[in-house]
């Protein structure tokens, strides 16, 4: 596919979730006529498989990706989690539909080992760490960094400085 799956994939309230416009575009049909079968099906859709955004999710959805393809759309959109782009393949019946969830639930899965062995990594680590003593502690901070770039590196300055006495 020349759209990354994985990039369309965000954390809301504590799941990993696909957007109704971006899945709407991976199986080639209208956002409306995805969202109108769903809605057709929605015993099939518990809460735990789909749920609809509010403004505020909304509007930090949007301050993240910066650039929006939304446009003027009336209602809130609906976040699908794994179990509901499942069932999406069953009230959209295409093979087109098929094909893409095929692609879609091979990426949450590639998403799920690559949490599982960045878990399993960082044991690894607090094992070498303890058996150390700590005589390795900023190999081992360093390596905790590129694991978990969200944490904000130490602030050095870096280059020669000016004796301040």
């Amino acid at each position: 596919m020349t759209i990354e799956i994985a990039d369309l994939i965000y954390l809301l309230r504590s799941h990993k979730v696909m957007l109704d416009h971006d899945l709407a575009n991976l199986y080639k049909v209208p956002t409306r006529v995805l969202v109108q079968a769903v809605k057709r099906n929605l015993k099939r859709f518990p809460e735990d498989f789909m749920f609809q955004l509010s403004i505020q999710e909304v509007k930090n959805l949007k301050s993240q990706i910066v650039t929006s393809s939304w446009g003027g759309r009336r209602k809130l959109p609906y976040a699908f989690t794994e179990q509901g782009v499942a069932m999406i393949s069953s009230v959209l019946r295409s093979k087109n539909a098929i094909e893409v969830n095929i692609q879609i639930m091979r990426t949450f899965v590639q998403l799920r080992n690559l949490i599982a062995s960045n878990a399993e990594l960082s044991l690894r680590l607090d094992d070498l760490e303890r058996r150390y003593d700590g005589q390795f502690k900023v190999v081992f901070d360093a390596i905790r960094q590129i694991m978990n770039p969200s944490v904000p590196p130490s602030k050095r300055t870096i280059g020669f400085g000016r004796d301040k006495s």
